[in-house]
């Protein structure tokens, strides 16, 4: 038996490593998150509605679209394309969402 040399294998796998980012960050399929990308929970408050109490909102709507993927909120930014992200709490549990009811 012969001894292979290991180091051709070994730097065959990281040049593939190098060359699946290197090509998937060119076409857009891979995105590395930036500070300014994300947004802080606390930059949102649940406003409580008590039937018969008035409460005041904004005429000039959020940056952000919620909809609801596979019962979790899920807020798309209008403003940076391709910003998503998934509401959470403090605890860093998804805010879950009921599907809207078909109409009869």
């Amino acid at each position: 038996m012969s001894e292979r040399n290991p180091l051709p294998y070994i730097l065959t796998a990281i040049g593939t490593v190098v060359a699946t980012v290197a090509v998937l960050s060119a076409y857009g399929y891979l995105h590395f998150a930036k500070p300014e990308d994300a947004l802080l929970l606390n930059d949102y408050t649940m406003l409580k509605t008590i039937p018969g109490e008035d409460y005041r909102v904004s005429l000039k709507p959020a940056d952000q679209v919620a909809r609801c993927i596979d019962g979790v909120l899920v807020l798309f930014d209008t403003q940076q394309k391709g910003l998503t992200g998934v509401l959470v709490d403090n605890r860093k549990r998804a805010v879950r969402c009921m599907p809207e009811a078909d109409p009869l």
